[in-house]
């Protein structure tokens, strides 16, 4: 069988990236060609980088060791989460502690800051880009603004973090910034915020810190999948078997839907219905699944869904641009202290 044509669609419309290698087939007893997908084309590192498109490392221009530049009351700091690998997070502070953050730059100061017994909520991003992107700084100023301590993660791999992503590796990014978080806040609330891709490293992360004894305050998901290796086939129609193998190769699912099944933390789903990069139907389904796995603990109160009408053109990542987006989550927290 002879490679005829090689093609590689970038989607980045809306800051996701999907790559997919295509090749022709003309061994066709119509005398036509017909396109069909390679295994041995579709290298596992190519559909890592699809997956993740850590390389596309935008806003370019912003130097992530000053964070300052493009969002207030913010250190920078670096954590290792294991050996070799060094991950950037950003810390923002609460409103309460914006005067007195004035003139402070240490992580010292901002490390002593996080003790004050506010809640604190970890900022886990989608694919492609760094913490330093508009929509991400969006969120994170609402989010401070609501009274959070806000630490927003660079993994391995993404931007001025070293190593290369995995779904073990990123996720283990965020289990070891969540105990990071829990040593220095003494006693805080920690909350899990996932976006896009972010939800499918918010939920591994919750259900590992469950099976340690650990119990996550919240987990947001904004504009959540139902399962990665689903994505790749609203896309391509007909290679779900083709796409499900190569994925094992590289070990990568992130599926939701499986870890919404035993989750016990409250979940806040926010999903607009205009979403072109991740139908806002999954975010229903998740709902669904979340709220039967709660109930048989008699706390299916603590499972909400926010759906954005498609007028308000939120799509995929401008969720932030909702002007009562701090009155939906500081309810929902309120409702969880009842």
């Amino acid at each position: 069988m002879r490679l005829a044509t090689l093609a590689i669609e970038i989607r980045m419309k809306y800051s996701e990236v999907l790559i997919f290698l295509l090749y022709e087939d003309p061994v066709l007893s119509s005398g036509s060609l017909r396109l069909r997908a390679c295994p041995s084309v579709l290298f596992p590192w190519i559909l890592g980088h699809a997956v993740f498109a850590h390389w596309f490392r935008f806003p370019f221009g912003v130097d992530l060791t000053r964070p300052h530049d493009v969002l207030n009351y913010t250190c920078n700091f670096y954590l290792n989460t294991e050996k070799e690998i060094s991950v950037g997070v950003w810390h923002t502070l609460p409103s309460n502690q914006w005067d007195a953050a004035r003139g402070s730059t240490s992580p010292e100061w901002f490390r002593d800051a996080l003790g004050d017994g506010r809640p604190v909520m970890i900022f886990l991003h989608g694919n492609g880009g760094t913490r330093a992107a508009e929509h991400r700084v969006g969120l994170v100023k609402k989010l401070s603004a609501a009274g959070f301590h806000v630490f927003s993660l660079d993994y391995r791999g993404f931007g001025d973090s070293s190593g290369d992503p995995t779904e073990a590796g990123v996720t283990d990014d965020a289990l070891y910034l969540y105990h990071w978080v829990k040593e220095h806040s003494r006693g805080s609330s920690v909350s899990l915020w996932g976006q896009s891709l972010g939800t499918g490293i918010a939920t591994n992360t919750a259900v590992r810190l469950q099976k340690q004894d650990f119990d996550v305050e919240a987990v947001v998901l904004q504009a959540p999948f139902t399962n990665v290796r689903e994505m790749p086939y609203i896309f391509l129609p007909g290679f779900k078997g083709l796409i499900w193998t190569v994925m094992d190769k590289i070990e990568v699912e992130f599926a939701n839907d499986k870890n919404l099944e035993t989750l016990t933390s409250p979940v806040l789903i926010l999903h607009a219905e205009d979403d072109s990069v991740v139908p806002s139907y999954m975010g229903k389904q998740l709902f669904d699944i979340s709220v039967r796995a709660h109930r048989q603990i008699n706390k299916e109160q603590e499972v909400e869904l926010v759906s954005y009408s498609a007028h308000l053109g939120y799509n995929h990542k401008n969720i932030y641009l909702d002007p009562n987006l701090e009155n939906v989550v500081t309810s929902f927290f309120n409702k969880l202290k009842r």
